[in-house]
């Protein structure tokens, strides 16, 4: 693994495709996906940990319920689902993207680069996000869990890459959950792990991303 403090050549500026997962890595809404996730769990009586919450960001949000509640039966996941999902809408406005990603993305479209999201929200969750954020338009593309394969399935990058008609050695993608990592690697796709949104960088740093960032500045000022 290579590391801003090492390895790290002086940009990826080579890249004409860059894939960004969405929570965590250009939205801040860690906290609110926390919050809904123990609001839900509370009406069925069940408890969960801030840290148990943090390591299911990134999966397809059944499979995430099922993970954390596995002594919990197909009707209770499914009213966890229902109460999760009205909490987060009631506050997700609330979400702002992390300081210095909108005149990144800006700056990045601006070069003629191709950018890309790759999420485990559903595709009506990223349309709100892209509606409260305003910044749908410098996407080329974006793959959801409910259409494409739940991390760390490679396969909505497969698709991205497809459809943005992009050799995998000209592609990155950017994320802040192991799932995200292992989802890259697990069809030779450089990554870049940030360390400031779900994940402690230890626990990043073991599933071998390609780059480690630390804060969205530095991302922007290596991505070129």
């Amino acid at each position: 693994m290579k590391t801003m403090n090492t390895m790290m050549p002086a940009s990826l500026a080579d890249k004409s495709l860059i894939i960004f997962d969405w929570d965590g890595t250009l939205q801040n809404t860690i906290g609110l996906i926390v919050d809904a996730m123990q609001s839900a769990a509370k009406t069925q009586g069940l408890s969960i940990s801030e840290q148990a919450v943090k390591g299911i960001i990134g999966l397809e949000i059944m499979i995430a319920i099922q993970q954390l509640f596995p002594q919990a039966d197909e009707a209770t996941c499914l009213k966890v689902l229902q109460s999760y999902g009205d909490y987060y809408i009631d506050n997700a406005e609330h979400c702002k993207l992390y300081d210095g990603v909108e005149s990144m993305i800006k700056a990045l479209s601006k070069q003629g680069r191709k950018l890309a999201v790759a999420t485990g929200k559903k595709r009506v969750g990223l349309q709100r996000s892209f509606n409260h954020t305003n910044i749908q338009a410098y996407f080329t593309a974006s793959r959801c869990a409910d259409e494409s394969g739940s991390k760390p399935n490679p396969a909505m990058l497969k698709e991205i890459l497809t459809q943005t008609n992009t050799p995998l050695k000209s592609a990155v993608f950017i994320g802040d959950s192991i799932y995200d990592i292992q989802m890259a690697n697990e069809i030779g796709m450089d990554s870049i792990a940030v360390t400031y949104g779900c994940e402690k960088p230890q626990v990043l740093a073991s599933q071998n991303p390609t780059y480690v960032v630390n804060t969205v500045a530095e991302l922007a000022n290596f991505l070129g």
